[in-house]
């Protein structure tokens, strides 16, 4: 894809993000999902055991029609800490039921007064002390129970792209929530990267990490596409940097542990994943960069976009790299009623909202 200088950033991820290529080719079914709120259920795998002691509070929430950010807030004033001493792993769909970990400042009577403000769409579910608070990214993933309604299309033609989906993986997009509504995340990293460095830093806080997060998701997306359109974008091409399934952990083929079938066997097994770029600084002594025909695919796409990139490098945001694929855990299905149920496991970064766009197009009823 190229993008056109007379438009901003913006408008040119509006243009293009309904362009990103699908592994399976676009698809031709339909359902609705979220129409209740029981069609839509996730819990946070945290992926550790609480130590039992320390200075905060690990709270294991439910929440229904609740974003996270509303439950940090009402944590933040229920027991009189600072929004910035509420932790929590990751974001939760808002539109859903969902179990997550938050961590608080620990307090004698902060249970007393948690209890005291539990109502139909907040619960604490169990808590325990920990020497650490919780942070983002710290959990290990999420399990998924969801309910397409309204499907459109025959039930062997869904199976068989769940099939193709459980066999080739899923192409590992950032979901459209990371860009906001109407891409209008986008619009303000144009208008952020217009400010001066100096004076934009100093307002530094959660929305200015997200927009620049935004703006190096919407460039990694366009590598992935570019390669989907290749159909490299599971197949290793010279210069790959591979990244190991579940980590972050990277390793280069070169010419002490050349491209072999051994590592062809530990790709098609996913154990191993090619991997694309995460925009910004690069620092020296960097190991994990593209090299031949993968530099020159990432730099065909990257240079479209000089803006972005020099804003990102500008406000020292660090390259980094992500997996161009995952594939679900646990994935199953049945019918019920026309109903299509499915469940389902995702390490953390990865979106639901990635695996679904390669099943059907989804339909959300209106609010």
């Amino acid at each position: 894809m190229s993008s056109d200088d007379s438009l901003t950033p913006g408008q040119t991820a509006a243009s293009h993000a309904t362009q990103w290529r699908f592994a399976l080719g676009a698809p031709r079914l339909s359902a609705t999902i979220k129409q209740a709120f029981e069609d839509f259920q996730v819990d946070e795998d945290l992926g550790f055991t609480p130590t039992g002691e320390g200075e905060h509070l690990c709270l294991h929430v439910s929440k229904t029609n609740l974003s996270t950010t509303d439950i940090a807030r009402r944590l933040s004033e229920v027991v009189g800490a600072s929004d910035r001493n509420i932790g929590y792993a990751g974001m939760k769909d808002r539109r859903g039921i969902c179990t997550q970990w938050f961590s608080i400042p620990w307090h004698e009577h902060a249970l007393e007064r948690l209890a005291a403000s539990e109502d139909d769409s907040f619960r604490v579910l169990g808590s325990a002390r920990n020497q650490r608070k919780i942070r983002i990214g710290s959990h290990k993933g999420n399990h998924f129970r969801l309910r397409l309604r309204n499907c459109e299309g025959t039930q062997g033609a869904f199976e068989e792209r769940l099939q193709s989906i459980q066999a080739t993986g899923v192409p590992n997009y950032f979901g459209q929530q990371r860009f906001g509504h109407n891409m209008s995340n986008l619009q303000q990293v144009h208008a952020l990267f217009q400010e001066d460095t100096q004076n934009s830093r100093q307002r530094k806080g959660k929305r200015y990490g997200m927009l620049l997060s935004a703006a190096r998701s919407y460039l990694f997306n366009e590598v992935l596409s570019a390669r989907i359109e290749q159909n490299n974008w599971n197949k290793y091409v010279p210069g790959d940097v591979m990244g190991l399934d579940g980590t972050t952990r990277f390793f280069v083929p070169g010419p002490n542990s050349p491209w072999d079938a051994e590592l062809e066997r530990r790709l098609a097994e996913f154990d191993i994943h090619i991997t694309g770029p995460l925009a910004g600084r690069r620092e020296s002594g960097d190991r994990y960069t593209t090299s031949g025909e993968a530099a020159d695919i990432e730099e065909m796409v990257l240079t479209q976009f000089p803006d972005l990139l020099a804003g990102l490098e500008s406000r020292g945001v660090v390259v980094a790299r992500r997996s161009l694929r995952f594939r679900p855990g646990q994935l199953q299905w049945q019918w019920q009623d026309g109903d299509l149920l499915l469940q389902f496991f995702l390490s953390r970064g990865c979106y639901a909202t990635s695996l679904l766009r390669e099943l059907c197009v989804i339909n959300e009823p209106s609010k």
